[in-house]
């Protein structure tokens, strides 16, 4: 059982590696196509950080339309800043490709978890790109038979102290701390 367990933790770690590795070349190429416009940089980033995809001159949050205003509060930017980097990006075939396909990543039990007694870890790495934070992470879990329900790692690329945080089935048991703490490149770890 055990083995199977630890099967699963490799797929999913393989599989969210791959995610946080291609966002951080998607970012790289959005810079490289929006360099010397810091404004349409920071719109990007919104819908970057969101999950909102650009299609047909329009914003969407999966099949929800958001109106640009609502963008340009977040961005901290005109509205018509908003609507140029909906251009922008629709002119470039690179970007286009990435905001034509982003999706929201779906809700976060986070701020809910006290209220649905679930167990929240929120690991601070040293450099989050040491290899190994969250499998480590996800294997003492498993050894406490604690079930993963959500496991969020923040883009090192658009996140300035990225995160890792793992929401559980239950209360994080006061004894995982130290151990978190001895995973290599974990600098802080706190529990909710």
């Amino acid at each position: 059982m055990q083995s199977y367990v630890l099967h699963r933790i490799r797929i999913f770690i393989t599989c969210l590696y791959i995610i946080v590795h291609e966002c951080g070349l998607m970012w790289s190429k959005v810079v490289e196509n929006l360099k010397g416009y810091p404004e349409r940089l920071s719109v990007a980033r919104v819908l970057i950080e969101n999950g909102l995809r650009v299609e047909t001159g329009k914003i969407y949050c999966n099949d929800i339309e958001i109106p640009p205003i609502r963008v340009s509060r977040v961005a901290k930017v005109d509205r018509r800043t908003v609507t140029e980097t909906v251009k922008a990006i629709e002119k470039n075939s690179e970007l286009r490709v990435i905001f034509k396909h982003l999706r929201s990543a779906g809700h976060s039990l986070k701020e809910i978890a006290k209220y649905l007694d679930l167990g929240v870890v929120e690991i601070t790495p040293v450099n989050a790109r040491i290899p190994g934070i969250l499998a480590k992470s996800a294997s003492l879990m498993a050894e406490k038979n604690i079930s993963i329900r959500q496991a969020i790692v923040d883009d090192p690329e658009l996140s300035p102290e990225p995160k890792l945080t793992l929401i559980v089935e239950k209360k994080i048991p006061g004894e995982l701390i130290p151990k978190f703490l001895k995973v290599e490149g974990v600098a802080k770890v706190s529990v909710y």
